[in-house]
């Protein structure tokens, strides 16, 4: 067993250093976990209706006219969240 000793440091010393390294992984870790790629969410034409309160049409038509981007697998279509939610813009009165 190894032992340390601490000379002319304090326990309160000790315990700022411990916490000013514990604050650098902690943030360095923040940063990592920011750099992870999220998996893209998809949904459905019912859940993108049920989300913005409108009929399937509706969103049918907002794919036509190109308000939606639609992608197709396998006979289904789907929609990004993250493009559904970015298609909503902020009105300037």
């Amino acid at each position: 067993m190894t032992q340390i000793q601490f000379i002319g440091t304090t326990p309160n010393e000790l315990v700022e250093l411990l916490d000013k390294r514990n604050e650098k992984r902690l943030e360095d870790f923040k940063k990592h976990l920011q750099n992870i790629k999220q998996p893209t969410k998809y949904m459905t034409r019912q859940e993108v209706a049920k989300m913005l309160s409108v009929d399937v049409s509706t969103i049918h038509n907002m794919s036509v006219r190109g308000v939606l981007q639609k992608y197709q697998i396998s006979g289904r279509v789907l929609y990004k969240r993250q493009e559904v939610e970015n298609a909503i813009v902020k009105l300037n009165k």
